[in-house]
């Protein structure tokens, strides 16, 4: 049995969704699970380092979950050059979770090393930028990827096999609800359980420019491509406290409603929020109403209601709503087992990396969701429709 070590540099993994996703529930697991195995001959096995910033949170992180070759310190640094150079060893893949502002300058540094790039979302902060680096990476004819994680989802992965199976029949509409209520620290003793920067437009915060990035794959990749947009956005909390406790300003948008059109005329509805109190299944939630029945999905659960299902309301409110709405509906069954979402699409990047199998989500792909995103603070801004143009590299 041959272990072929896949290098990897983990770059800008201290903070929380780099640290919970990425290295706990992606890397760390893949190396618990004794690597990635491709047949009765070979297995793939991730070798991280750590590069940041904070070398108190890298030795941190590192001593944590044991970032350490056998009989070697443990692997971090904050020299990210030195890592991309070969000083620290060799390594084939360079993935970066940093701040959205340096995400740029990283993948031009690792472009020039040579090295496979797999990214967080957004890639950048404006369609012009993103689409650079797409053709940067295109053009140096290196590997390359973006996070698109909510695809592997297990509600959207039930609602893709509704889907290819007919469920819906036509579709004739799309309504997503995402988000909850983050706290300000501002109330009493409710810390606020999300960054501060992302609050502050000049940090690169945003709902739109994080959650929009999102609903273009989603809706690409389960429903078809977008011919038009209109957003509106607002910034309803005008002051949050800082990690420090002091009070800041925001100014970025914390709530955005947008409504796409579909190439086939398909309407696709998504509210996103920090500032709205969960009523309903999960922190996301997916309708999609066709001819021959529905579906709502959650993160996790989908509940169905065909069209022999459906009750029949009569509109009278002088009465009691004699009908219950939540019965009718049918829980899909978990008939397998579901990884976790970053985990299964790094399996599938270093795949990609190590035996050059099949990968759709490329920083082209990265750059259509900031498109999204300008496009939707543009219509805000102009307070009008607009066309998505196709984007090419």
């Amino acid at each position: 049995m041959e272990v072929r070590r896949i290098g990897i540099i983990l770059n800008g993994v201290t903070g929380r969704m780099g640290t919970n996703q990425h290295l706990d529930r992606s890397i760390s697991a893949i190396i618990e699970q004794g690597g990635i195995k491709v047949s009765n001959e070979l297995i793939l096995m991730p070798d991280p380092i750590l590069t940041g910033r904070s070398e108190f949170k890298l030795k941190n992180l590192a001593e944590t979950y044991g970032i350490r070759a056998t009989g070697s310190p443990y692997k971090y640094t904050t020299d990210v050059q030195g890592a991309l150079d070969g000083k620290y060893g060799d390594y084939d893949i360079f993935f970066d979770a940093s701040g959205t502002l340096q995400r740029a300058s990283f993948v031009e540094m690792a472009v020039k090393a040579g090295k496979a790039i797999y990214c967080e979302k957004p890639t950048a902060v404006n369609t012009a930028d993103a689409l650079e680096l797409a053709r940067l990476v295109e053009k140096a004819g290196v590997k390359n990827g973006v996070v698109q994680d909510k695809l592997w989802l297990p509600g959207l992965r039930k609602l893709r096999m509704l889907t290819e199976l007919g469920f819906f029949g036509r579709i004739l509409s799309i309504r997503g609800e995402f988000g909850y209520w983050v706290f300000s620290g501002l109330d009493y003793d409710q810390p606020s359980q999300r960054p501060s920067w992302n609050y502050r437009a000049e940090d690169g915060g945003g709902i739109m420019i994080d959650m929009f990035c999102h609903w273009r794959y989603v809706i690409d990749d389960l429903f078809g491509p977008v011919s038009s947009l209109v957003a509106y956005g607002s910034t309803d909390l005008p002051k949050r406290l800082n990690e420090d406790g002091t009070e800041y300003d925001c100014t970025a948008d914390d709530s955005a409603y947008a409504i796409f059109k579909l190439k086939d005329g398909t309407i696709a509805q998504f509210n996103s929020s920090w500032c709205t109190r969960v009523r309903r299944d999960d922190l996301l939630s997916i309708q999609v109403d066709g001819e021959k029945g529905s579906a709502v999905a959650g993160l996790r659960d989908v509940w169905t209601q065909d069209s022999a299902a459906t009750p029949k309301p009569v509109w009278n409110p002088d009465v009691p709503q004699p009908i219950n709405f939540l019965d009718n509906w049918q829980k899909l069954p978990d008939n397998i087992e579901y990884d976790n979402a970053f985990k299964i699409q790094w399996e599938s990047f270093i795949r990609h990396v190590a035996l050059d199998e099949q990968w759709a989500y490329s920083l082209l792909e990265g750059a259509k969701g900031v498109q999204f995103a300008e496009l939707g603070m543009q219509s805000w801004k102009e307070n009008k429709w607009l066309d998505v143009p196709e984007l090419k590299v």
